[in-house]
């Protein structure tokens, strides 16, 4: 089975006609599906597919990987292109009122979905919200909810839902990846990787039966972690024999650095126009 991953949003972009913004949505091709994994922050998934190329009315569906607005404000200017009914796969936590700020500072702003979730039917999007694993195909399955193992990997302090007039910590329970059972193995693609890269790959192995781990694409989250913290991950990636590492958005410019130092020609950066195939 070929794989096709082309990046249509995130942080930087590959040329200068394309777009960069603060987030990601990567087009997935395989297994005869196009799946359309989160929709950057605002216009530049909807922007980037056009000048790629890419027509978004043949995609099947969509897949959000959490409710945080860099994944999810391009919906609009995503779906306004589709002109069709299209089913968008999440966590029912997606439309949780979210929110990042400081406890201490007693600062809070919103980050989670920009949209109603009316307005967002109205224009083709046909929700289907399941806090399992959800298999697209045989070999296509967007994760439930990881469970967290190490002990190295923390969610995020700064994320917060609102509780009434209260901030409770986010547990990101809607962080989700879509695992790609290919010929060489599985093909991690994650989000943000809210609750652990490595968490989220050994949840793979168990979800599919399948230990080999062919590559590792999209945002790892690393951009606040530890010296520790990237070397355990580092170590791990070793020990779990991945292959390919592409990293995007949250993964953190040092922590990129390292990985490539790291894994040399294995490495690559995932940025907005990256077009990647497996094999």
């Amino acid at each position: 089975m070929e794989v096709r991953l082309i990046t249509l949003s995130e942080n930087t972009a590959h040329t200068i006609d394309l777009l960069a913004e603060w987030g990601l949505s990567i087009l997935i091709e395989a297994d005869n599906l196009r799946i359309l994994f989160d929709t950057g922050p605002s216009i530049s998934a909807a922007h980037n597919a056009d000048v790629l190329g890419q027509d978004l009315a043949t995609v099947d569906k969509i897949v959000l990987s959490h409710g945080h607005f860099d994944h999810t404000g391009g919906l609009r200017q995503v779906l306004c292109k589709m002109r069709k009914e299209v089913e968008v796969i999440a966590h029912p936590d997606v439309w949780a009122p979210k929110y990042g700020g400081s406890r201490a500072m007693n600062i809070y702003r919103y980050v989670g979905v920009p949209f109603q979730k009316d307005e967002l039917e109205a224009r083709g999007g046909r929700f289907v919200l399941d806090k399992g694993p959800v298999w697209l195909t045989d070999s296509v399955v967007a994760t439930g909810e990881i469970t967290m193992v190490t002990e190295y990997e923390q969610i995020d302090a700064r994320l917060f839902v609102k509780q009434g007039d209260d901030f409770a910590p986010d547990p990101v329970l809607d962080d989700r990846a879509i695992i790609i059972k290919s010929d060489q193995g599985l093909i991690v693609i994650a989000g943000c990787a809210h609750r652990g890269i490595v968490n989220t790959i050994l949840y793979a192995q168990d979800l599919t039966a399948e230990k080999r781990i062919h590559a590792v694409v999209g945002g790892i989250h690393l951009h606040n972690a530890s010296e520790e913290q990237q070397e355990k991950t580092i170590a791990a990636f070793r020990e779990l024999g991945v292959e390919r590492i592409g990293v995007s958005h949250c993964t953190g410019l040092p922590a990129a650095a390292r990985l490539a130092q790291e894994f040399g020609d294995s490495f690559f950066f995932n940025n907005a126009g990256t077009v990647v195939s497996f094999p």
